[in-house]
Formats: structure tokens, sequence, C-alpha cells
């Protein structure tokens, strides 16, 4: 089987006091649950991130009902404590790999989507250089 490789290059956000600021983005797609229908969306690469996290506008656009459909849990972050509602299986895919992930959704649209570490990140080879992030599998 061949190895898969997937470039991005980081995004600039600001420069401050300490220097310039470049983020990790990838570009995803998730599959909504209802339709044969893939929803592009930027990520975040956020290896500090447990699992991958999308804002609440999110899981309408990919057919799932967060009170019907997900687990209802309570985490903790940098923010303090907040409802995360858990959808075991959804389906990823970046470039041409694709891979079924858990996600969480919070009940509020003002935090980026993170691609986060389980069952996901932890799975390929990531490589930070130069601005520039490559995933391999």
């Amino acid at each position: 089987m061949s190895k898969i490789t997937e470039r991005f290059p980081f995004r600039y956000i600001t420069k401050g006091y300490l220097g310039s600021i470049w983020r990790p983005y990838a570009l995803c797609e998730f599959k909504n649950i209802k339709e044969d229908l893939w929803i592009p969306m930027e990520l975040v690469i956020d290896t500090g991130a447990d699992y991958t996290l999308l804002p609440f506008n999110y899981a309408y656009l990919l057919g799932i009902n967060l009170d019907n459909d997900c687990y209802k849990e309570t985490t903790l972050g940098i923010g303090g404590e907040e409802k995360v509602y858990l959808y075991k299986k959804l389906q990823a895919k970046i470039g041409r790999m694709k891979i079924n992930i858990p996600v969480g959704f919070l009940k509020r649209n003002d935090v980026p989507p993170l691609l986060g570490r389980l069952k996901f990140l932890e799975l390929l080879r990531i490589t930070f250089n130069k601005h520039v992030t490559l995933f391999e599998c």
C-alpha cells in the first residue's frame, strides 16, 4: 500500500510582542449523517485537544441532533468547564485519507473547530516544518 501525504500551509495570524504568530490549519471534510454530502471545514490542528471539537452550528450542517444523537459530558479546558456533546463515529477525510472519528460539539459558535488526537491525529505521522504541516498515513 502506498503512503498518502497531504500538505497544509500554516496561516499567519498576527504579530505581537513575542513575534509573528502562525497557526497550523488543515482542510477536512466530514460526511453528513443523513445525506450523501461531504462538508468541507478548516480546522486548527490542535495536538493538545483530546478529540476533535466543533462549534454548535456544525452539528446542524452534519445532520446531527445534539440532544438525540450525542452523549452529554462535561469537559475542562483553558476556558473553564463546558458541556460537550459527543458523537462517537463521524466519517472524516483529509485529501484521500478516510477515517471514522469521535467528535465533540460545544453548544456555542464562538470557538474555532479543532482537529484533535483521539482516533485521528494519533493515528497519523504529522510533521510541522517551516510553516507547513505534513500528514502521512
